[in-house]
């Protein structure tokens, strides 16, 4: 049995190459299989959308197709551990992305794992008091800002968090720069979960609402970027042109309306935005912020990010940069709602 994903990587590694070259790579793995077993497994995955191919006969190339590309797995600490200029990943921004993202990006176990965590966030909120959901929500609150902010490399602790949020007390040693992203936090979040009616969907409008009050008072433009700008640790290039940057945003504006799944349009809310960098800074804080924004709007519990390893969660970003692969952040985004949903009281 041919494994799914050694044929997969060595195709996305190659770009595209013919089924001769894949047997080759495949037997030299150690697997024994004849040519025709790989013929046949490439024509399957050609008809279930994974694999693009090109030419006839003896000339007859396979890659990965969007959809395979969106699909297939990835180790993201393993790739990431490639010295950026040695990847094979790309450094060009994708422009049939965002037509690709029209499946629900969930297995069906995935699924059920979010409908129960879902179920018992809204069982627990339902029967919550006024003082408790009060409480959670300056709890949840200051558990998001103090996490996405350290994301970005802020570097408060939470206890330094919880006093600049609840007692206007900033941490000695630390820039006005920090307290003011963590309090921005709260501003954004207090935002949308005040209007969470207006986050149904994806809009500049309400993208460019959240991004301006992230970036409040730390000398960045609110209007979408003109200018490149480079990711840190990364081969991946934005878009530098502004008129493309807003094409490219009503592209993920409607992919993100086509689903009815709150689930799958935050996430790929999350995913589009970091991707698209729209802004000259403030971009991913954006992104999990608006992520937040629509899953309230859905009545689903917002994440905090709580639990994620800052690192791993910078390797998958950077994985779906590079490789457009879904697996390394999806199964950081389930794991974080399910968290999200059993430790928050918010209500809805």
């Amino acid at each position: 049995m041919i494994r799914r994903e050694l044929l997969l990587n060595f195709i996305r590694k190659c770009g595209r190459a013919a089924s001769s070259e894949i047997h080759d790579h495949i037997v030299k793995s150690g697997e024994k299989t004849s040519l025709i077993t790989v013929k046949r497994v490439l024509s399957q995955l050609d008809h279930e959308g994974v694999l693009s191919v090109s030419g006839k006969g003896r000339a007859t190339t396979y890659a990965l197709s969007e959809y395979g590309k969106l699909t297939s797995d990835v180790d993201a600490a393993l790739y990431c551990s490639i010295p950026p200029d040695e990847r094979y990943g790309s450094s060009g921004y994708n422009f049939n992305l965002f037509d690709a993202l029209n499946f629900n990006p969930f297995s069906e176990s995935e699924q059920d794992r979010l409908k129960q965590a879902t179920n018992f966030y809204q069982s627990r909120a339902a029967g919550a008091s006024e003082p408790i959901r009060k409480r959670e929500l300056e709890r949840f609150i200051i558990e998001l800002s103090w996490k996405s902010s350290r994301i970005e490399g802020n570097t408060y602790t939470l206890l330094d968090t919880e006093a600049l949020i609840l007692r206007d007390v900033e941490a000695t040693g630390h820039s006005q720069a920090e307290a003011t992203m963590i309090l921005n936090h709260k501003k954004a979040f207090t935002f949308i979960y005040e209007h969470q009616e207006k986050f149904k969907t994806l809009t500049r409008s309400n993208v460019e609402d959240v991004h301006k009050l992230l970036v409040q008072d730390l000398g960045v433009r609110h209007n979408l970027r003109s200018q490149a700008v480079g990711v840190i640790g990364s081969l991946y290039r934005p878009l530098d042109n502004e008129y493309q940057i807003r094409e490219a945003l009503e592209k993920l504006s409607a992919a993100i309306s086509r689903f009815r799944n709150g689930y799958a349009k935050a996430f790929f809310a999350l995913l589009g935005l970091s991707y698209l960098q729209p802004f000259e800074d403030g971009n991913k804080r954006t992104a999990r912020l608006m992520t937040n924004a629509v899953l309230l709007a859905h009545d689903l519990a917002p994440l905090s990010y709580r639990s994620v390893e800052e690192k791993s969660y910078r390797e998958a970003i950077i994985v779906f940069y590079e490789l457009n692969a879904l697996s390394p952040i999806k199964k950081i985004f389930v794991e974080q709602y399910d968290f999200a949903a059993r430790n928050y009281l918010l209500s809805f």
